[in-house]
C-alpha cells in the first residue's frame, strides 16, 4: 500500500465503509472496511511522517468515525460522512502526503 496516498485510504475507509454497512445492513462489515483501511493508512503515515503524526492523524481518523454518528442528526447521514471525510483526507494530505514524494 506504499504507493497509495493515505487520503485515499481514509476517504475508502470512511466511505466504503458507511457504503458497505448501510448496502448489507451489516455494520459489523462496515467496521471491517474502516479497520482494515484505517490499518493501511497508518502504516503509510507512520513512514511518510513517524509514529507521533500516524497515532495523531487515527486519532482523527477514528474521531471522524464518531462525530459522524451525532453530526448525522444535524446533516443527513451521508452529508456527515462526506464532510467527516473531506476534513479526515485534508489532514493526511497536509501531516503526512505531501511529504511522501519529498522523502
Amino acid at each position: 500500500m506504499a504507493s497509495v496516498p493515505s487520503s485515499l485510504l481514509t476517504t475508502a475507509g470512511l466511505i466504503g465503509g458507511y457504503s458497505v454497512a448501510r448496502a448489507t445492513g451489516n455494520r459489523r462489515l462496515g467496521g471491517a472496511v474502516l479497520a482494515v483501511c484505517g490499518a493501511g493508512a497508518f502504516a503509510s503515515w507512520r513512514r511518510s511522517a513517524g509514529l507521533p503524526a500516524a497515532t495523531a492523524l487515527s486519532a482523527v481518523y477514528t474521531g471522524a468515525f464518531g462525530l459522524s454518528h451525532p453530526l448525522s442528526k444535524k446533516l443527513g447521514a451521508w452529508p456527515s460522512v462526506l464532510a467527516v471525510t473531506a476534513a479526515t483526507g485534508a489532514a493526511a494530505h497536509v501531516v503526512a502526503d505531501r511529504r511522501r514524494g519529498r522523502a
